[in-house]
Order: structure tokens, then sequence, then C-alpha cells
């Protein structure tokens, strides 16, 4: 691509209401609906947010080719200092993410200053570029595929653009799920820091989706369809850069959108169906059954002795004895082990879930 590309500030001079997207948009539309629907089934969302979000952070890291084990995920959340580079960044996405949906539900708007928080966690001291240089490359050729903003006035001036555009709809009289894609395309097109630009314009698909209330919390995890589709996520951005091709690149969005939430209310239907499958066996089986037991064995797929304290308010040997019985049940609620010198228990039942989506 020629160094003389010049990003053009949004909104895109496009027809994007054609027969075609909105047809598309229908379909998506109707299904991102339908998992908001089967969201509110789950009592304590959090319960989501903290499992399906880590799923999330191992597919976007993926896309990055930084990959790791979903046990190593789900043991990073509860021994973070002894696990791989790869558990720790999928640890740090799950974390901004968390910070971005905190950000949104307490001012209702997301500013540059905001991503900038974000992607701090995705990725610390890589700021926003000041230094010329930043060239994207085939990584098999080495090809020099694209040339983002270079000065540093030209790149805040286009974030500028992007903030006014995701907070102020009036400035592009268009459907907030046409605008997703256009707000993705940008971001990576401004390519604004100097590392994490992918992973940070990914968790802002999914914050742009609660912002504009077309979701209650951040579930609605797109990696998984672009690691599934590489090649065209990265062809159809690439066209939209040097050909204009918009129409190609938002149907390709939409459809992943439609996808992913078909996808995920098999999820969440499944960890219902799981929980009340627990709730009901453990009230029948043990005298100390409680919601908040269920829920923080369903928070935590990876869970110990420390958690129970905490979320029940309960001693030490107490909590020591309500996981032991679990894990001693002929049910297998959890499965007991050893790690170095401390025990975990592990609900195998729920990672099958979660490892199944």
């Amino acid at each position: 691509m020629s160094e003389d590309f010049v990003v053009i500030p949004l909104p895109p001079i496009y027809d994007l209401e054609n027969v075609k997207i909105l047809k598309a948009l229908n379909a998506a539309s109707r299904a991102l609906g339908e998992l908001r629907g089967e969201i509110k089934k789950i009592p304590n969302s959090q319960i989501l947010i903290d499992t399906i979000s880590l799923q999330e952070a191992k597919d976007s890291n993926e896309v990055e080719n930084i990959v790791t084990t979903d046990d190593e995920l789900y043991q990073s959340s509860i021994e973070f200092d002894n696990v791989s580079q790869a558990a720790k960044e999928a640890q740090n996405y799950a974390r901004a993410l968390k910070l971005g949906f905190s950000i949104i539900k307490e001012k209702g708007i997301l500013t540059i200053n905001d991503i900038k928080k974000i992607q701090e966690i995705v990725s610390p001291n890589h700021p926003i570029r000041k230094v010329p240089g930043t060239v994207l490359k085939n990584p098999k050729t080495q090809e020099i595929v694209f040339t983002p903003p270079q000065n540093h006035i030209e790149i805040v001036d286009l974030l500028s653009n992007l903030e006014i555009y995701i907070n102020d709809a009036s400035f592009h009289d268009i459907d907030a799920l046409i605008k997703m894609p256009i707000v993705h395309y940008q971001f990576e097109t401004i390519h604004p820091f100097y590392d994490g630009n992918g992973r940070t314009g990914r968790i802002l698909n999914m914050l742009f989706l609660v912002h504009q209330k077309l979701l209650d919390i951040p579930v609605l995890y797109l990696s998984s369809y672009i690691i599934k589709n590489k090649k065209d996520y990265y062809r159809l951005l690439q066209e939209v850069r040097t050909e204009n091709k918009w129409e190609e690149w938002v149907l390709w969005m939409l459809k992943g959108v439609e996808l992913t939430a078909k996808d995920t209310i098999v999820v969440v239907n499944n960890i219902k169906n799981l929980m009340d499958d627990y709730k009901i066996k453990i009230r029948n089986n043990h005298k100390f059954y409680s919601h908040d037991l269920i829920n923080t064995i369903f928070k935590h797929p990876y869970t110990k002795y420390d958690f129970l304290e905490r979320e029940l308010n309960i001693h030490r040997h107490t909590a020591r004895a309500y996981l032991n019985a679990l894990a001693d049940d002929e049910n297998k609620f959890l499965t007991k082990i050893k790690i170095g010198k401390s025990n975990y228990f592990i609900n195998e039942k729920l990672l099958q879930v979660l490892k199944n989506r």
C-alpha cells in the first residue's frame, strides 16, 4: 500500500443502509436480542463476565499468535505469578475488559482517555505513538501491507474524531450495530499505540455494544469468529483501506455478530442448566447449600479455600469442609488437585462447557 494513504475521518461516505446490509442487520439484531434475553436467566451475570471473558481473552490473544491452554488460563486467575507470559496477557485482557465495562456503567460514555487506560492494561508502557516508523507487515513475506498515520497530531485528531463518533449518535444517523464495524475499522487503521491495538480494538467492539445498550454486559466475543476466519478479517480490513469496500466488511462483521450471538446463547443455556443441576443435587445432599456457594464455584472454575472464606464470609476450616465435601461427593461437583503446597478445586463440568463453546 502506498505510504501516502490517508485515514479519512468518520463518518464514511458510503451507503451503509442498502438492502444487503439491512437484511444482515435484521438477522444480527434478532440474534443479539435473543442473547440479551437468555443472559437475564442467569441470576448473577458476574458469572458470565468472569468465565466467558477469560475464554475471549484467550481467543483474542490467539489472533495475535499468543497461545495458552485452558487449564493454564484458569490457573492464572488464582496464581498469577507462576504462569506463562501468554496466560498473564490473557488475564490482563480480561482485567482491561472489566475496567472498560465499569467505566461505561459509571460514566455512560467512552473517551479516548478511557481507551488509553484499557490499552495500558492490555499492553503496558506502549502509549500513543509519537515516533514515526510503525508499519504493518505480512508476517510471512515481511512485505509492508499498511502504513498507519505517522504524525502524532494527526493520530490524536483522528482519535478525537473517533471519540465523537462513538459517543454522539447524531454524528452519523445510522443503526448502532452498523457503527460497530466502522468503529473497529477506524481504530485498527489509526493503529494509535505502539502495541496492543488489535486486542484493544476487540475489547472496544464489546464495550461499544454495551455503550449502545445492545447488550447489558460484555459477553458477545467476536475473537473466536475472527480466529476461524482470520484471513478474511485481515483481507477485508485492508480492502476498505485500498478499495473502499465498506459493504463487504460490514456484512462480514454483522454475520459474525449473528453467529457469535447464537453460539453464546448455547453456552449461556448450558451454564444455566449445569447451575440448576448443581443447585438441586447440592441442596438435596448437603446442609451447607446456599446461592452464594453456587455462585462462587461457577464464578471461579478453579477455586480455593480463600475464595469461599471471602465470598461466603466463613472461617477457613468451614471453607475446607465445604469444598472437600463437594469433591468427595459421588456427583463429583469439584475435582481436588494439589499444585505446589496449595489445594485447588476444579469445576470440570463448567470448564467442559466453556471449552466446547
